[in-house]
């Protein structure tokens, strides 16, 4: 990671691959990634982490299972939300979006426990901007 400005619209211009984040910077111990998604995700959880997302194009649509039910919450273009720890969650964005993630470094995409992995989703702990 460079010490120098970056532009995120660069950044993900750089990349076509759908819900396969990249690496834009480190904070402390923190994963800052940007990733373009479309469609849906998977039902997963992240044990042990909260999980943060800012909507910076597009929209994006996060189903929550909780204990008074599932619901699911709707994040216009430049919102923000946390997945609490231990929440069941799939993100999805009908019309496509571009958001970015802030999450512990070494955090899978698909959380600790997840229903099974479908090809267009890629189970990383993020690549590095460029790849």
């Amino acid at each position: 990671m460079s010490n120098v400005p970056l532009s995120l619209s660069e950044a993900l211009a750089s990349f076509d691959a759908l819900w396969s984040p990249r690496i834009v910077t480190r904070v402390n111990d923190y994963d800052v990634r940007v990733a373009k998604v479309e469609g849906e995700h998977v039902w997963h959880v992240h044990d042990d982490t909260d999980e943060f997302f800012l909507v910076l194009d597009g929209e994006l649509r996060i189903s929550l299972r909780e204990p008074a039910g599932e619901r699911t919450v709707l994040l216009p273009r430049g919102s923000v939300f946390t997945v609490p720890r231990g929440t069941e969650h799939k993100p999805h964005a009908p019309s496509g979006a571009a958001i970015l993630l802030f999450e512990p470094t070494g955090t899978p995409t698909v959380g600790d426990r997840h229903e099974e992995v479908p090809d267009h989703v890629d189970a990383t702990t993020g690549h590095p901007l460029g790849t």
